[in-house]
């Protein structure tokens, strides 16, 4: 009896070790299993968040844009096209019309005296810009009276300048104008919000946050169409400034010129 006992015990001795052998890698590969099902999840996740992270100031700013719906957007937009179309091309034609006047100057002095009137006319003639159309129309006028050169070079200044200031208004005008629509937008946006308020008859916020969200972009974009059409408008103002500066320099250069000739001669 006391061996029956004895290899009873033995024997659950030795299957509770084995099932316990066995139940500890079960345990390892569960345990094992769920870490590698939670770091997947935290990867794809991560993966998941990344192109929202990586997501460029171009891609926001058109999806902002789209936002923004194509109605007010797509004239402040438009107000941006133009002006810098605008821009560009006076900016263009300001560069062309910089000329060095004391060369120039100094190339009609000595035309001046060494060929005359009409040899100083020809590198007026072969020079480019308003100056020397000023200095043309000074020296066609110098063989009449120094006062009606300096006449004609006060009135063809008139008509350089408003060549000068050609369209420049424009620029001013889509400065003002695209804040002005990006507010309307603003506005226009905010009426649809309450009208979605009374329909629903219930102040929740979810029900407007969009469409206020929306209506505050129309303000931002026209806000940033003004600001960038602006610092074109002082850079191409600051540019006539200069010219005309060296304009009204060089025709009291060309008025002494021509005095200094006319009692020469």
């Amino acid at each position: 009896m006391k061996k029956l006992f004895s290899i009873l015990a033995i024997a659950a001795m030795v299957f509770v070790g084995t099932t316990n052998m066995q139940a500890a890698p079960a345990n390892a590969l569960s345990t094992s299993l769920s870490t590698a099902s939670a770091v997947s999840a935290t990867v794809t996740a991560q993966e998941a968040e990344a192109p929202a992270a990586e997501k460029g100031f171009h891609q926001e700013l058109k999806q902002r844009f789209i936002e923004g719906g194509p109605g007010f957007m797509g004239i402040v937009l438009l107000c941006l096209i133009l002006g810098l179309a605008i821009a560009i091309e006076r900016i263009i034609y300001l560069n062309l019309s910089t000329t060095n006047t004391a060369k120039l100057a100094a190339s009609v002095e000595e035309a001046l005296q060494s060929g005359g009137v009409a040899a100083a006319k020809e590198v007026c003639r072969d020079t480019k810009g308003p100056v020397a159309s000023i200095y043309y129309q000074g020296l066609d006028r110098a063989e009449e009276s120094v006062d009606a050169a300096e006449k004609a070079v006060v009135a063809y200044g008139g008509v350089q300048m408003g060549q000068l200031e050609k369209n420049v208004s424009w620029i001013s005008l889509f400065i003002a104008l695209a804040p002005m629509l990006g507010f309307m937008g603003t506005v226009i946006g905010m009426i649809q919000a309450f009208d979605k308020i009374q329909a629903a008859g219930d102040m929740n916020p979810s029900l407007v946050a969009g469409g206020i969200k929306v209506a505050l972009l129309t303000t931002v974009f026209g806000l940033i169409v003004a600001i960038i059409l602006q610092i074109f408008y002082n850079y191409i103002v600051a540019k006539i400034d200069s010219i005309v500066n060296n304009m009204e320099d060089a025709s009291i250069t060309l008025i002494d010129m021509l005095v200094a000739y006319k009692n020469k001669k």
